[in-house]
């Protein structure tokens, strides 16, 4: 085995089993003395797991402290959207009216007003949430705007312009990274200016990876102004049909979304000492997947870009040797 290779290497075996025992992230949760609170934080770290693999591999590189809590958000962030997902499907099959929909909306952002208050909830989201809110200023403004942004799939299902699709963007994924800047900590207030940046890339990244998705869900989030640049019908789309035009169009949203990437760049090190690592790990991973799509030919209609485990592992110590 070449040297070079064995250097590159070695943080990677450092590393391998804080990645691949899943009796790390259970002392994490262990530690925990009161049975209800780590009841709570267990079932927010299995929501993370299950839907948010590239994040909750990157948790693993913070304090244990703070992972609970990165836990505990991303798990109510997870909620929320699924509660508006399962409405929206409940609603097409016509099993649910759009009043009673809102009206869990409003019971849900009632909840979140008592847990800030201080009341206690039977719900384990809402009680891990608390515990997180005893030690860090998470201002109950920004879960109400997720609220609001994904509560806008309820109601919209085009975007005529990029600002548009940018405050959408804002609401359901920048909204987040302002969140968990608050666990992560920072040295200047301008990081999280960058936070925002690095959730609009993600959330541009995803709606170029699911565009036949949202398709099948009769949902275009790309910008029409876009579309229209760039000569694309929505029977265009439609016809999941990849061509020279559809090719000039998707680089253009890589490079907006890569401007986007780079920008976040600037802020993660303002971010604590402790949580740069998996801010990292999650911006570069994620971005992979816009390399993902450029080595599909920008075929998003029949191929998922996606990158293995093993593929978001050989990050760590490309990271590493680059820090």
């Amino acid at each position: 085995m070449p040297l070079a290779y064995k250097i590159l290497r070695f943080p990677y075996q450092l590393f391998r089993p804080v990645y691949e025992r899943t009796s790390f992230h259970r002392a994490v949760i262990e530690e925990v003395a009161e049975p209800e609170l780590r009841q709570a934080y267990k079932h927010c770290r299995k929501i993370t797991r299950d839907h948010a693999k590239t994040f909750y591999m990157a948790t693993r590189f913070l304090p244990t402290k703070k992972q609970r809590s990165i836990f505990a958000v991303y798990a109510l962030c997870r909620y929320l959207d699924d509660l508006v997902d399962e409405a929206e499907d409940l609603l097409r099959e016509k099993k649910i009216d759009v009043n009673e929909i809102f009206a869990r909306v409003e019971g849900w952002k009632k909840d979140l007003l008592d847990t800030y208050s201080g009341k206690v909830h039977e719900h384990p989201i809402l009680i891990a949430l608390s515990d997180t809110l005893e030690s860090y200023h998470i201002p109950v403004e920004l879960p109400f705007e997720l609220i609001e942004g994904v509560s806008m799939d309820l109601t919209k299902d085009r975007y005529e312009t990029f600002d548009e699709l940018y405050n959408y963007s804002y609401k359901v994924a920048s909204v987040v990274g302002l969140m968990t800047s608050e666990i992560f900590g920072y040295t200047d207030k301008m990081a999280l200016k960058h936070a925002v940046d690095l959730g609009i890339a993600m959330q541009l990244t995803n709606i170029l990876r699911d565009i036949s998705e949202d398709l099948d869900k009769g949902r275009i989030y790309l910008p029409k102004e876009d579309l229209d640049r760039f000569n694309i019908t929505e029977q265009d789309l439609f016809s999941k049909k990849v061509d020279d035009k559809f090719r000039d169009f998707m680089k253009f949203q890589i490079a907006r979304a890569r401007s986007y990437y780079e920008s976040s760049d600037v802020g993660i090190p303002m971010l604590s000492a402790d949580s740069r690592q998996p801010v990292y790990l999650a911006r570069y991973n994620y971005s992979k997947i816009l390399d993902r799509i450029e080595e599909l030919d920008y075929q998003v209609f029949n191929q998922r870009a996606f990158l293995s485990t093993s593929e978001k592992l050989a990050m760590i110590p490309k990271l590493w040797w680059k820090r």
